[in-house]
C-alpha cells in the first residue's frame, strides 16, 4: 500500500475515533513524510511559514468576533424589528421577514452559524410562539436562510477560498452579492407558494408612520456593509483590516452608541470568539499541511490530465464540480471542502479558462448548501437544537428550499456574466 492511501486511512481512522479533522490531517501528513523518508520538520516549516505570512488568515478571526459581538446586543433585534416593517405585512410575513434579515445579516457576519445561531434563533422563536408555523418549518426555513450569509459579503469562506486561489477577495466579495440576492428570491418563492397552501397568518402591519422611526434606530447597525464595502473598494482598507474594523464598529454600536451589552457579555463573546477561532485556525493548518502532501503527489496535475482526456468543455467541468461538491457537502465540513479539496479542482479549472472569481462563487454556493443536506447538514442540527423539532419533519420541509437553492446554482452556473457582472463594474478584468 502506497503511503498516500496510508495517510488517507489515518486521518479517516483518527476522524472515526473523535480527533479533530484539523489534527487528523497533521497526523496523516506525517506518517506521509514518515514512510516518504522526509525530514518531519516540514510540518512545523509549512505551518509557520503558510500561517505566520498569510496574512488574510487574520480576517476568519476578526469577521467571527464582529458577529458574536452583534449577537450580544440589541443590534439583532433593531435588525428585525426593521425587517418585520417591510415584509411582515404580507401572508407569510415572518417567513419572508427570516429571509430579509438573514441577507441583513449575512453582510455584517460572514458566517452562517453565526446567523443561524444569533437573528436565526430569534426569529425561529417568533415563528414557532402561539403555533402560528410548524417547528419544522421554522426550522427548515432558518437554516435554508443563514445558507445565504457566507455568499453575500462578507464572507469568512471566501476568505479562505482567496487563500487557496490568490483570487481576489474585493472582487469575490462583490461577485456574491447578486447570487446571494438571487438565493433568497428563490426562497421567496417557495414561502409564497408555501403560505398560501398552508395557510399562514398575517401579520399586523407596521404603520408607516412608524417606519422612519424604526429604520433610524437600526440605521447604525444597517450601515455596518456599508462602511465595510466602502472603505474595501475605495482602497482605504484592505479586506483583514476591514474585518478589524467590522470588529471594532459592532463593539462600539453595542456597547456606546446602543449601550446594551453588559462586561459579563462582552467577555462570553470573546470567549466564543476565541475557541471558534481557534477549532478553524486548526483546521487551516492540518489543511496547509496536507495540501503539502497532495501536490507531492501529484494529485491536482493528475487530475487535469485525466479530465483533460475527456474532452470536457466548461460547461461540463463545472457540471461535474457542482455534483462532486453537492455530495461532499453530505459527508464533509465546509471548511475541510475549501481547503482541501476545492484546490485539487482549481488548475483545470485554469486550463479551461473558467474565471476563478465565478469558480470560486460556484464552489462556496455548493459548499453552503451542504449545510443543510442530510446527514451530515450542520445548520439542521443547530435549528433542531433550538426548536426541537423532529429530524425526519426538517427533512421533508426543507426539501423545495434545497430545490430552489439547487436552481439559484444552476443559475449562477450557466451564467457567469450573473456572478462576474457587479465587480467588473468595479475594474475587475476576468
Amino acid at each position: 500500500m502506497d503511503p498516500f492511501t496510508i495517510a488517507l486511512l489515518v486521518i479517516g481512522a483518527f476522524a472515526i475515533l473523535g480527533i479533530p479533522i484539523g489534527l487528523s490531517m497533521i497526523g496523516g501528513s506525517i506518517v506521509y513524510l514518515y514512510m516518504r523518508g522526509q525530514d518531519m520538520g516540514l510540518v512545523a516549516e509549512r505551518l509557520l511559514n503558510s500561517m505566520f505570512t498569510g496574512y488574510v488568515i487574520l480576517a476568519v478571526p476578526l469577521f467571527i468576533l464582529a458577529a458574536e459581538l452583534m449577537n450580544i446586543g440589541s443590534m439583532t433585534d433593531r435588525l428585525l424589528r426593521f425587517c418585520n416593517a417591510l415584509v411582515g405585512r404580507f401572508r407569510g410575513g415572518l417567513a419572508y421577514v427570516n429571509i430579509v434579515q438573514s441577507i441583513v445579516f449575512s453582510g455584517m457576519s460572514g458566517s452562517a452559524f453565526a446567523d443561524a445561531a444569533g437573528t436565526g434563533r430569534i426569529i425561529a422563536n417568533m415563528m414557532t410562539r402561539d403555533g402560528r408555523y410548524t417547528r419544522s418549518f421554522a426550522a427548515a426555513l432558518t437554516a435554508s436562510a443563514a445558507v445565504i450569509g457566507p455568499i453575500v459579503p462578507p464572507s469568512i469562506p471566501m476568505v479562505l477560498y482567496a487563500l487557496v486561489s490568490n483570487a481576489s477577495i474585493g472582487f469575490l466579495f462583490l461577485a456574491g452579492i447578486l447570487p446571494g440576492l438571487l438565493m433568497g428570491l428563490m426562497l421567496m418563492v417557495v414561502v409564497f407558494l408555501t403560505a398560501r397552501h398552508r395557510s399562514f397568518p398575517v401579520e399586523a402591519p407596521v404603520p408607516l408612520r412608524q417606519l422612519p422611526g424604526i429604520t433610524f434606530h437600526a440605521f447604525p447597525a444597517l450601515m455596518m456593509p456599508v462602511v465595510l464595502l466602502g472603505g474595501i473598494y475605495s482602497g482605504a482598507m484592505t479586506p483583514t483590516e476591514a474585518a478589524a474594523v467590522a470588529a471594532a464598529y459592532a463593539f462600539i454600536i453595542s456597547v456606546v452608541l446602543y449601550r446594551s451589552v453588559s462586561v459579563a457579555q462582552v467577555y462570553s463573546s470573546l470567549v466564543r470568539g476565541a475557541r471558534s477561532s481557534v477549532a478553524i485556525g486548526m483546521l487551516i493548518a492540518g489543511a496547509l499541511v496536507f495540501n503539502y502532501v497532495v501536490t507531492a503527489e501529484n494529485i491536482p496535475q493528475a487530475l487535469r490530465i485525466f479530465l483533460e482526456g475527456y474532452d470536457l468543455t466548461p460547461l461540463q467541468f463545472l457540471l461535474m464540480v457542482n455534483v462532486a461538491l453537492l455530495l461532499l457537502g453530505c459527508l464533509l465540513e465546509g471548511t475541510a471542502i475549501i481547503l482541501i479539496i476545492v484546490p485539487v479542482f482549481i488548475p483545470t479549472a485554469n486550463a479551461l479558462g473558467i474565471d476563478l472569481v465565478h469558480f470560486g462563487v460556484i464552489a462556496v454556493v455548493n459548499i453552503m448548501i451542504g449545510l443543510i443536506t442530510p446527514p451530515y447538514g450542520l445548520l439542521i442540527f443547530i435549528m433542531q437544537s433550538i426548536t426541537r423539532a423532529p429530524l425526519r419533519n426538517i427533512f421533508i420541509d426543507l426539501v423545495p428550499f434545497i430545490a430552489a437553492l439547487i436552481f439559484a446554482l444552476a443559475v449562477i452556473t450557466l451564467f457567469p456574466d450573473l456572478v462576474l457582472w457587479l465587480p467588473r463594474q468595479f475594474g475587475y478584468q476576468g
